[in-house]
């Protein structure tokens, strides 16, 4: 399982949501689903997003194993 960091480097950076927002070309909607883990962005916008705030796509998430499948 991927855990999204996104909203924590957000809160970090010197910029607003807005402006997120605006740069990375979203909604709202949108911006607000990745802050919460409910929704990623896809492999091009997590580069976008990185370069913007100054960290590796690595950083932005977080791999969980679920340990529960048993694979």
């Amino acid at each position: 399982m991927i855990k999204s960091r996104i909203g924590e480097f957000i809160d970090k950076s010197p910029f607003k949501n807005e402006y997120v927002r605006q740069y990375m070309g979203v909604s709202k909607n949108a911006l607000s689903l990745w802050r919460s883990g409910k929704s990623i962005p896809s492999v091009e916008k997590s580069f976008k997003l990185s370069r913007l705030l100054g960290v590796t796509v690595e950083d932005l998430f977080e791999w969980k194993d679920d340990e529960s499948k048993g694979d």
